[in-house]
């Protein structure tokens, strides 16, 4: 049999299954779902395989796909153990993602989206309601009158309807982003249009006998349904359940098994555990229930990402971060930014890119006005997979960045922030150059020195320096912008935690030369040249305690370390030196 293909950027469950594609069987799932309430409402990142979920439901419980259930799950879980309830119901399926968010467009698109939808509905099920539906359906003039007198007739005709959504809250997040409060309120409060479907929904999904016996709902966010929420309180929220933790992504030993069985087809021929290493820093460690910590999920379509490269190519990709993934969450940074100015929520943000990790009991639901917050916005973060549920400590849940991907993506969001707020900007081509000689050459002090003359004559950024992590953090940021090193903050190093270690980034840069750890220390702007030479002999110590461990060194992939600490006096840099072992 040929090697399967890879279903990258596919959520087309019938093609999958029946075209030679490589599926993480999920199907087990279809039991829990029957055991759980009959109206689920799922929220998951972007690109974490949500638009596939809800395709695999649909095959399976559509009437209209009975005689085809043993081609599409015969080899799945479910195949070998189908429910009572399969292929038992009509499909009525929305996918917001296809209605145009502008303002201007909006409802007529909505209406389009909708039309479309009830069209394929009656053309697979038309002729099930009874004499005189499809002309009766012909008189109905939008999407919430259609919506309920489809749900009137299949009540009456005893015709089980599951009722699915996808991308729920997609084009009122984009109108909550690009056209401001306004705008999304009066979509979903008062009279609008997105609240009265809703209330429709909840209609023909209520009362004795109703048509919609099931209902599966996606997003990114539970904003929108919080708002639209008196109009729409069926639903239960399951998101955060431990049955559902594993419904969507990938285990570690689902991508183990992905790899070996390319690896047998003669795809590639690395260390399958060397491979895993690297793809559980950039793309694991997402948990999305406190009682599931021991088990952590791989992103779906990074996953996807990295193998379809290194089967087409035989390598792992230059780029570890999918710039489509790039591309959907920079989207998000409105939440730091309005009209060029920084917000509350961007100093949120960049104390937990200081902190790595905030302790917090998640909030379930909270309207768009509820976002200044701080409870509220830090668990939209974990809601969109910027940040994840690490562990439970003395009772509090403690959230941290997920990967390397993510970390990527919030430490863009800083840069974003400072130069769209006129409070920092660096010269991408300089900072590139220098880091390069840095890499290859060892020369490390210019970097130091550059960073220290920005901040000498960019004046504004001033305002947010303060203590030593806001320094570390800077750097951080700014060095990340490059691809020679890939940067941990923090790094357990022989009972302690250096502030930088810079891994050679070797999958980029084969023949770099050297990797660096650094201790950053900070003092305010009266200290004395003593108290400035003290804290750096402080940072001396601290360096050759990492140093006598070894460590870096093990993880150094042949390079030379070189053991750098700096010290700032407010904005001035005090100290600079390189410590021998």
């Amino acid at each position: 049999m040929a090697t399967m293909k890879i279903p990258y950027g596919i959520s087309d469950f019938p093609l999958i299954s029946m075209e030679n594609y490589y599926y993480v069987d999920k199907t087990r799932f279809i039991e829990e779902v029957e055991r759980a309430p009959h109206f689920l409402f799922l929220i998951r990142p972007k690109r974490f395989g949500k638009s596939l979920w809800l395709a695999v439901l649909e095959s399976y419980y559509d009437m209209a796909m009975r005689d085809s259930f043993d081609e599409l799950f015969g080899k799945y879980y479910i195949g070998q153990h189908p429910t009572e309830e399969r292929n038992s119901y009509l499909i009525l399926k929305f996918n917001f993602a296809m209605v145009n968010p502008d303002p201007e467009a909006l409802s007529a698109s909505f209406e389009e989206h909708a039309a479309n939808c009830f069209d394929d509905f009656n053309a697979k099920y038309g002729h099930l309601p009874g004499e005189g539906y499809l002309e009766g359906y012909a008189r109905r003039p939008n999407a919430e009158s259609r919506l309920e007198y489809v749900g009137v007739c299949c009540k009456r005709a005893g015709l089980p309807i599951y009722l699915i959504i996808d991308e729920y809250d997609n084009f009122t997040n984009v109108a909550l982003s690009r056209h401001g409060h306004g705008r999304y309120r009066a979509l979903t409060h008062g009279a609008g249009f997105f609240r009265f479907f809703f209330n429709k929904i909840k209609g023909v999904a209520t009362g004795a006998g109703a048509s919609v016996k099931r209902m599966f709902i996606t997003g990114v966010s539970p904003v929108t349904l919080d708002d639209v929420t008196s109009g729409f309180n069926i639903a239960s929220m399951v998101t955060t359940e431990p049955r559902f933790n594993e419904v969507l992504g990938f285990t570690e030993d689902e991508v183990r098994e992905m790899l070996e069985y390319y690896k047998g087809e003669g795809c590639w021929s690395g260390g399958t555990e060397e491979t895993l290493d690297v793809m559980r820093e950039w793309y694991d460690n997402y948990c999305f229930s406190k009682s599931c910590c021991g088990v952590r999920m791989y992103n779906p379509d990074m996953v996807l990402y990295f193998v379809n490269s290194l089967v087409s190519n035989g390598v792992v990709p230059d780029a570890m971060v999918d710039v489509n993934v790039r591309t959907d969450y920079g989207k998000l940074r409105h939440l730091i930014i309005l009209d060029k100015r920084l917000n509350g929520n961007f100093s949120r943000i960049r104390e937990i890119a200081e902190q790595g990790e905030v302790a917090l009991d998640i909030v379930p639901s909270f309207s768009a006005e509820e976002l200044v917050k701080p409870d509220n916005f830090t668990s939209l973060l974990f809601y969109f997979g910027i940040l994840t549920i690490d562990r439970v400590d003395e009772g509090e849940t403690v959230l941290r960045v997920p990967n390397l991907t993510i970390r990527q993506i919030l430490f863009s969001y800083i840069e974003q922030g400072y130069r769209e707020a006129d409070v920092f900007d660096v010269k991408a081509a300089r900072l590139r150059e220098l880091m390069k000689g840095m890499a290859y050459r060892g020369e490390w002090r210019a970097v130091f020195e550059y960073f220290a003359e920005e901040l000498r004559e960019q004046t504004s950024v001033r305002d947010y320096l303060e203590g030593e992590k806001a320094v570390q953090t800077l750097h951080l940021v700014y060095m990340n912008l490059t691809s020679y090193f890939v940067i941990w903050p923090e790094r357990e190093m022989n009972k302690g935690y250096a502030d930088l270690w810079m891994s050679p980034n070797l999958l980029r840069h084969p023949e770099m030369r050297c990797s660096y750890l650094v201790e950053f220390k900070y003092l305010k702007h009266d200290a004395s040249d003593g108290e400035v030479a003290a804290k750096l002999e402080g940072a001396r110590e601290q360096l050759r305690q990492y140093a006598g461990e070894g460590k870096a060194e093990a993880s150094a992939g042949g390079t030379t370390v070189r053991y750098i600490a700096v010290v700032y006096r407010a904005w001035e840099l005090a100290a600079l030196e390189e410590v021998g072992r």
